[in-house]
């Protein structure tokens, strides 16, 4: 018993000390490497890399196999995969690498604030984007189109068919045009781009609404449920331009009203999160906060 008691006094001791002697500079330290790992983390799950993970576990346990039982032939074929892997992973991530690293070149350093490219994209996409929802409003042309916050959406992104294109009053409209092969998904828009079309989004479990919301209006309001998205929706049935957010609808929106509440909700919080990009990052991780915004129930048609 007196061993235990002696072994936790040590620990607190050095614990006691290590935080006695901790620099600003080891916050940091650590704040970046919690960072990176969160980014790595998030990486895993919206690309193809969480399969890969697991298959270099396999690997590395069939190698400490190989090791254990003095495979000899095993273990220097596993040990010249490896000594291969950064090579192979960067011809296989090509693509994601060449994303992450245009992200970062957009990044400008200006009056101790991290200034980027992001907040024009996201306005210039809400701007086509809602003039195309005029457009559909008054053809009557249904459309389901998800902006995508913080809660990242890959699981709903690998329901649907990448296209990673840049926003245009035509390009939406082709999209949810009838006889279009995308048309009944949702588009996912990320970063200002249209990322992806013709994706499947959860219905709502919500039992108190009203009954004539169709099936796209069920659908926008189960992605917000789910995430912190906001959904634009414009009724096949009556035109009528519908905005989803936090669980709840509105509606009766003009191609002019939706810009400004698009605006409001999407780019609202910017200045902040500005200011502090590793907070916000963090923020995100380890709590998910309950946003107070003002909606209404939807009194639109579906078919």
């Amino acid at each position: 018993m007196s061993a235990i008691i002696n072994s936790v006094f040590t620990v607190w001791n050095q614990m006691i000390y290590a935080i006695s002697n901790i620099r600003v500079f080891d916050i940091i330290d650590i704040l970046v490497i919690a960072y990176l790992i969160y980014k790595a983390i998030q990486f895993l799950r919206e690309t193809r890399a969480g399969q890969l993970a697991k298959g270099i576990i396999v690997l590395v346990v069939v190698y400490l196999i190989a090791k254990w039982f003095d495979l000899a032939v095993l273990r220097w074929v596993l040990a010249f995969v490896f000594n291969s892997a950064i090579i192979a992973l960067a011809v296989i991530f090509q693509p994601e690498l060449r994303r992450m690293l245009e992200r970062i070149g957009q990044i400008k350093v200006g009056s101790g604030q991290l200034l980027d490219s992001e907040e024009e994209r996201t306005k210039s996409a809400i701007d086509s984007i809602c003039k195309a929802a005029g457009e559909m409003k008054n053809n009557k042309v249904g459309a389901l189109i998800v902006f995508e916050r913080n809660t990242q959406l890959g699981e709903i992104i690998n329901t649907g068919t990448i296209i990673d294109a840049k926003p245009s009053l035509s390009m939406v409209c082709n999209v949810f045009y009838p006889k279009s092969p995308l048309h009944d998904g949702a588009v996912v828009v990320r970063d200002g781009r249209l990322y992806a079309a013709g994706c499947i989004l959860p219905l709502t479990q919500n039992n108190h609404l009203l009954g004539n919301l169709g099936t796209r209006h069920r659908a926008a309001i189960g992605m917000t449920e789910n995430s912190d998205a906001v959904v634009l929706v414009v009724s096949e049935e009556t035109g009528n331009i519908s905005i989803a957010y936090n669980g709840k609808i509105t509606g009766k929106y003009t191609a002019a009203t939706a810009y400004a509440e698009l605006n409001d909700k999407l780019l609202a919080s910017d200045e902040f999160e500005k200011e502090n990009k590793f907070s916000s990052a963090f923020k995100q991780f380890f709590s998910k906060g309950a946003n107070k915004k003002k909606a209404g129930e939807g009194d639109e048609d579906e078919s």
